[in-house]
């Protein structure tokens, strides 16, 4: 699932790819992708890209009136943009596919293949929004303002802008086991399953740790594990192309998707606790004192 540092990477990728490039067309090839119908995405033609933005894990694709000739191309003034938004949240499988040009201009089909949704612009290029599986969770929303968007609205302030009191504030909100209240976007967004477990893995804290348990010192230190963790991730990620920031987020993974490896940092084997659909990866060396964790939710449990 794309998470705070490849949605700001994507950002950014559109931002230096796309910004002043018109709009051809939208096309809709998942009709259950598409949350809103009004505005329509014909309304999006002709206008301008503008920008592009996050909000925690939603990628905000922001379409004006676009610059008079001889503005600066990156640069449209706040009035003159009639602003559109499409706000997009890719879900576990779900991404981002920029194409330089596209094979040839036959609309989509509904229904088939793994695209969504397809943006065409006017040099040719544009960007497909896909999905692979049989789980279809990709949303976009094509709305005035982003706050329509209930997920937006929902989201609380920003995981790596959070300074200490805040994120203590929010982390204490909600009693509960420290891994999922991380990952509760309406606590912190942008945050999900892997860098958490990385998080927790920097700050050398049980997955299960309760909350309303944390030290001072112990919230200190997910503070700043997770300001670390998710400020290199973002520098490691920005700057690369679409294609290549899947491979960017493995290789600086050291717990997550590496079951059975040693850890980088203890040498102890990575462990796992598999739930229903997901699942979590952590260190007993550097976490829960070298005890492995039960491998169900319900049970006794290391903290």
């Amino acid at each position: 699932m794309p998470e705070l540092p490849e949605v700001e990477a994507l950002a950014g990728y559109l931002r230096q790819r796309a910004v002043a490039r018109r709009v051809d067309r939208v096309e809709v090839a998942s009709i259950n992708a598409l949350k809103t119908y009004d505005p329509s995405p014909s309304a999006v033609a002709g206008r301008a890209v503008v920008d592009a933005r996050r909000h925690g894990k939603f990628l905000d694709v922001v379409f004006g009136d676009g610059p008079d000739e001889g503005d600066e191309p990156d640069r449209c003034d706040e009035t003159d943009r009639g602003e559109l938004h499409l706000v997009v949240h890719l879900a576990r499988a779900g991404w981002l596919h920029y194409r330089e040009s596209f094979p040839n201009a036959t609309p989509l089909r509904p229904g088939k293949g793994p695209i969504a949704l397809r943006v065409r612009l006017d040099d040719g290029s544009g960007f497909d929004l896909t999905e692979a599986g049989t789980q279809k969770k990709l949303a976009a929303y094509l709305v005035g303002d982003p706050a329509a968007v209930p997920g937006v609205a929902k989201l609380g302030p920003d995981a790596l802008a959070a300074d200490l009191p805040t994120f203590a504030e929010r982390l204490r909100s909600r009693r509960g086991q420290v891994k999922g209240v991380l990952t509760d976007q309406s606590v912190l967004a942008g945050v999900g399953n892997a860098y958490s477990d990385e998080i927790l893995h920097a700050a050398r804290l049980s997955p299960f740790a309760l909350t309303d348990r944390l030290t001072d010192d112990q919230v200190a230190a997910l503070h700043e594990a997770t300001r670390r963790v998710l400020g290199d991730a973002v520098s490691r990620s920005v700057g690369h192309k679409a294609a290549e920031l899947k491979g960017e987020k493995r290789s600086g993974l050291n717990v997550h998707a590496r079951t059975g490896l040693p850890c980088p940092a203890c040498g102890d084997t990575v462990r796992e606790v598999s739930f229903a659909d997901s699942s979590l990866q952590y260190c007993p060396g550097c976490q829960t004192g070298g005890k492995p964790l039960a491998d169900r939710r319900l049970s006794r449990i290391v903290r």
